[in-house]
């Protein structure tokens, strides 16, 4: 190919050349064609792009289609049922709710129905009517002194770093707004998660950024000082995450800037890798203490801890510690292998962890085989978009609900697969300035607002037309399969939890 093009190169150069002579057109090719010639010869002696060295022109079509083939795949390719994580009718549904604009579809499902994989809701003849109150839960167990009465839908944890500041600030006034709260994520407390005045559970990772000490450890002074500010409604301990469990955060080396590495106590510009576990604590022992400590330097506040399960038998092990101690989380938020991420190694995303609706039931299903359920909340924490989604997760024992991706969509999240190299189209998920300022904070936070009391109201419709008329009645005999009139509990109860019900 390389011989070709300069052959032909070079004659169509000369012929260019010829009728410019002759009847003066063709300037503009004059001018193009050596400058093309000369690119194709650099590329033709350089030794580190195979393709361009074999095609030294041509070869920048492969680079222009793989940087815009998300949006191919997305504008082109997709049906309205296709697209991962989430499918094109997901996201309009998010997007028409956030602007609080008519959500109905015309015409019917486009699902296939008759599918093992297809779940729907066993609708009662005689509904109940629909609660127009938004649905909130007590967390607070016995040793809890500041209980927090929270939405049934909130924002999952999402760090300062891997959104922008307008993405936080946003979120945190449509918080306030629709008096839900925002997880800070492991990226620590800001000020763009107070300056709203929205409620905040915050997220201490194993990086503890925010109540950290000059060598990276957990400082009790520096948690105390803002745990126990007014904002601060819960706490929760980042064990690990669906999207790299047992890895650790990851902020790419392009979003941390010096803002953001000030803010966390690290250096800026650098590719900033969490340690994968704690240095607090080493054990489930430990861990039961570490959530004393913090609920003692919080003068209470309810504590709690986030996990993709792996191991089954230490996350018993942990409830076995807890008895023992007789110190209990006031929830716990139980997230899938399915779960988001700004950025992850892809072994991880794709191999490690349990899916969220085994290890949901999996939670459930311990905490009460050990007569504990009733002390502590779970927080489903899985795909969350909408109200079906929330009364699945209610029905495989959730008390209540975090969404991030759902939020990002109402910020205006196009799914353009961008929040890890910082150049995110819609300024939510990067530290570029002017990427940055198409994100209206004004605007954008009424969206979030409207998202969370649409998607309530929606789960409020799906109970009624359940013939329920409270949450707490919801479980998995609501649910039915597409091939099958059978509940889901028939389904849904991997082998490995049958030694459960003998505690």
């Amino acid at each position: 190919m390389r011989k070709k093009f300069f052959i032909y190169g070079f004659l169509l150069f000369l012929i260019v050349a010829a009728i410019y002579y002759y009847f003066k057109l063709g300037f503009l090719l004059l001018i193009i064609l050596p400058i093309l010639l000369v690119i194709g010869i650099f590329n033709s002696i350089q030794k580190k792009h195979a393709i361009l060295r074999n095609f030294p022109v041509l070869g920048y079509f492969r680079y222009l289609f793989e940087m815009i083939a998300p949006e191919i795949q997305q504008y082109f390719i997709e049906r309205s049922t296709d697209g991962k994580p989430f499918s094109r009718n997901q996201r309009s549904l998010v997007y028409q709710r956030a602007k609080n604009i008519d959500s109905n579809t015309p015409f019917g499902t486009q699902l296939n129905l008759n599918v093992r994989s297809y779940e729907g809701i066993k609708h009662s003849i005689f509904p109940a009517k629909v609660n127009e109150e938004l649905p909130r839960v007590l967390v607070g167990g016995p040793d809890c002194k500041q209980p927090y009465l929270a939405s049934l839908l909130n924002v999952s944890a999402m760090s300062f770093g891997s959104l922008s500041e307008n993405a936080v600030r946003a979120l945190n006034i449509g918080a306030q707004k629709g008096k839900f709260y925002q997880n800070t994520g492991e990226g620590g407390l800001t000020d763009y998660h107070l300056e709203g005045g929205g409620d905040i559970t915050w997220q201490i990772g194993t990086g503890y950024f925010g109540c950290r000490d000059a060598n990276g450890n957990f400082n009790p002074e520096k948690f105390k000082e803002k745990a126990n500010l007014p904002n601060v409604k819960m706490i929760e301990i980042k064990l690990s995450q669906g999207a790299k469990p047992g890895h650790g955060g990851v902020l790419p080396a392009a979003k941390n800037t010096l803002q953001i590495a000030k803010i966390r106590g690290i250096e800026p510009h650098t590719l900033i890798l969490s340690p994968p576990s704690h240095s607090a604590f080493s054990d489930a022992k430990g861990l039961v203490h570490f959530i004393a400590k913090l609920r003692e330097l919080s003068n209470g506040k309810p504590i709690g801890f986030k996990l993709c399960i792996g191991n089954t038998s230490e996350f018993e092990a942990i409830c076995h510690e807890m008895i023992a101690e007789n110190c209990f989380p006031d929830f716990i938020t139980v997230d899938g292998a399915e779960g988001g991420t700004g950025a992850a190694p892809l072994e991880f995303a794709d191999g490690v962890g349990m899916p969220f609706e085994p290890a949901l039931i999996f939670v459930n299903k311990t905490l009460s085989g050990l007569n504990i359920r009733d002390k502590i909340r779970i927080i489903g924490s899985g795909k969350i978009i909408s109200g079906y989604s929330i009364l699945h997760a209610i029905a495989l024992g959730a008390d209540m609900c975090n969404s991030a991706r759902g939020f990002m969509f109402s910020l205006g999240c196009i799914q353009a697969l961008r929040c890890h190299n910082n150049e995110c189209p819609t300024g939510v998920a990067t530290q570029n300035k002017m990427l940055m300022k198409g994100l209206v904070v004004t605007d954008k936070s009424d969206r979030v607002y409207h998202f969370h009391k649409n998607t309530l109201h929606a789960a409020n419709e799906l109970l009624a037309a359940a013939g329920k008329s409270s949450f707490a009645d919801v479980d998995s005999n609501i649910f039915m399969r597409g091939d099958e009139f059978t509940s889901l509990s028939d389904s849904y109860f991997p082998d490995n939890l049958s030694n459960i019900t003998n505690y």
